[in-house]
């Protein structure tokens, strides 16, 4: 009878077991353990380290991974740059304000768009956020002037109306000359909910009240997209 050298493969906690059998009896027995990384392995025991990566794992978008990284670029950075860093931070924290017609953010009273009278001040677009106006911005066609929200109405995380800029926006609409109010909230729940609430206090006043067009993405494929999105485009399709 011919013997037979035979081979296995296991596994123990992190390690790798290779063993090998000669009819049946153990020859051989290698363990190999994993090495794990440096950076899974290190143990941070210095508390300004630590609060250094919980700081940075509060800002919205950043996980502890990023967090560590983040804190470690600091720490290597000539201390120049870091006070140039910490003292921007703090400089735009106490400087910074909401525009007075708008509520963008702004380090004047009133922000350069508000200033500017080559702006049509009759057509109004609400946004959600400073963000949002800068998006429409960039396209470099809308002559009018925003109204930042800084929210959205939400029941689900308790947001009300109260929360957000609405009731400055009302008051904005009494004092002024508006022709028309173009809504430019998100096209989320939260979003829609805004705007179909903005849309029911606006229209009794007799002021013009507009919802920006959404659908297919450039570039998009038809296959790809939802439903209510594709329906939407349907809606608001142009003649060419």
């Amino acid at each position: 009878m011919m013997s037979k050298l035979t081979g296995g493969l296991g596994g123990l906690g992190g390690g790798l077991i290779l063993s090998f059998r000669y009819s049946g009896n153990l020859v051989a027995e290698v363990v190999h353990e994993n090495q794990k990384t440096e950076e899974s392995n290190w143990n941070i025991t210095d508390s300004h380290i630590n609060k250094l990566i919980e700081e940075f794992s509060r800002l919205p978008g950043i996980g502890a991974k990023s967090a560590q990284r983040l804190a470690f670029h600091i720490l290597n950075l000539p201390k120049e740059q870091v006070e140039e860093l910490s003292s921007a931070i703090v400089d735009a924290k106490a400087n910074v304000c909401y525009c007075k017609e708008c509520y963008t953010l702004t380090d004047q009273e009133i922000c350069p768009i508000c200033r500017n009278e080559k702006r049509n001040h009759h057509i109004i677009m609400v946004v959600e956020n400073t963000r949002d106006l800068a998006a429409y911005e960039k396209t470099g066609k809308f002559d009018g002037v925003y109204h930042v929200l800084h929210g959205a109405i939400s029941p689900m995380l308790g947001i009300g109306p109260d929360d957000i800029k609405l009731k400055e926006l009302l008051q904005r609409l009494t004092r002024e000359e508006i022709e028309e109010v173009i809504i430019a909230t998100n096209s989320s729940v939260e979003g829609e909910t805004t705007a179909m609430y903005l849309s029911k206090l606006i229209k009794p006043t007799g002021i013009k009240v507009s919802r920006i067009a959404s659908g297919v993405p450039v570039g998009g494929d038809l296959e790809y997209i939802d439903e209510v999105t594709l329906l939407r485009a349907l809606e608001g399709r142009v003649e060419l």
